[in-house]
């Protein structure tokens, strides 16, 4: 006999984010760093004691390089820090412990894909669905968060063919990277892979510009480069900061090659029309997760950071 009770249908992501989110609401402030309000002074030279005997200089100890990040590049922390950036080694602040929320549910959603297949788990995209959302500030500080994680290595790639910035966001110049390993066979790709002085972080640059940057990503070589880079570190996982879904098409065409993708949606801007028809350009990858950016503080609001300040100002990431 027939069942016809009625069964209760899971809301869609689109339905369960409408109600969650205002898409109609005014503008917000968005959450900003406070500048620094005392520099600390510069701290002089003591002077000599006449009735102390000359100090003797200590013989120089040998530094033991620190394996991987040997000739590294430098990333500069003031810099990291000036741009409102999670800096390695820091204070835990607000910004840091959003972060760690952020990827622990990412990190989730990469051990369910691993069960069916664990290269396509190593695979992030992070898009938004206009430019200006923030996704390439959300995209770094990604990176930033998972290379604090013990046990991963993270290759952030720029994948904004049109306007390339993640060097630029850690103070690096641009060179050869995705776009020019994916037009010549001939260059290895790893060649291309800049290692950072921040542990466990390296970063791909987008390479020399071209306008068929959508065709050399829907080639089968950038499968084949995708694997090279998996296969060359089995800890390594790969985020790809593409262009604006709605702004550009290698954004879906890369969607295709990708476990999961965070969707940058800004909260005193992004559409609910720019949502849906972005999240149904991305529809070749089954897990989509929103993230809500530039979101006013309210009064009694959640709030993160003061708690790792209260008896211990050290705390680190």
């Amino acid at each position: 006999m027939s069942d016809l009770t009625p069964r209760k249908v899971r809301p869609s992501l689109l339905e369960r984010a409408a109600a969650t989110y205002d898409f109609k609401a005014d503008a917000r402030a968005p959450y900003a760093l406070p500048a620094a309000d005392h520099p600390i002074p510069a701290i002089g030279a003591a002077e000599p004691r006449a009735d102390l005997p000359p100090a003797q200089p200590k013989p120089a100890r040998p530094v033991a390089p620190q394996g991987h990040l040997a000739g590294a590049a430098t990333i500069n922390r003031v810099l990291l820090a000036e741009r409102g950036l999670l800096v390695p080694g820091a204070a835990v602040g607000a910004l840091a412990e959003e972060f760690r929320l952020v990827k622990r549910q990412l990190l989730a959603t990469a051990r369910s894909v691993s069960k069916s297949d664990a290269e396509l788990s190593r695979l992030m995209l992070v898009s938004s669905a206009r430019p200006n959302d923030g996704k390439t500030y959300c995209a770094v500080n990604l990176a930033l968060s998972l290379a604090a994680e013990r046990d991963l290595e993270v290759l952030l790639i720029d994948a904004d063919f049109a306007k390339p910035d993640v060097m630029a966001q850690f103070g690096l110049a641009e060179q050869a990277g995705l776009l020019d390993a994916l037009a010549d066979p001939s260059i290895d790709v790893e060649a291309c892979v800049v290692r950072t002085d921040i542990p466990h972080l390296s970063l791909l640059p987008c390479g020399t510009r071209t306008p068929a940057d959508t065709e050399l990503v829907a080639s089968a070589r950038t499968g084949t480069l995708i694997t090279q880079l998996l296969t060359a570190d089995p800890k390594r996982l790969l985020i790809f900061d593409s262009p604006p879904v709605l702004a550009a098409s290698p954004a879906s065409v890369l969607a295709a090659q990708v476990g999961q993708i965070m969707l940058v949606v800004r909260a005193d801007r992004t559409s609910e029309s720019d949502l849906r028809e972005a999240i149904n350009l991305l529809d070749s990858c089954e897990h989509i997760q929103l993230l809500l950016n530039a979101v006013a503080l309210t009064p009694g609001g959640r709030r993160f950071g003061d708690y790792y300040g209260y008896g211990q100002e050290e705390d680190a990431l």
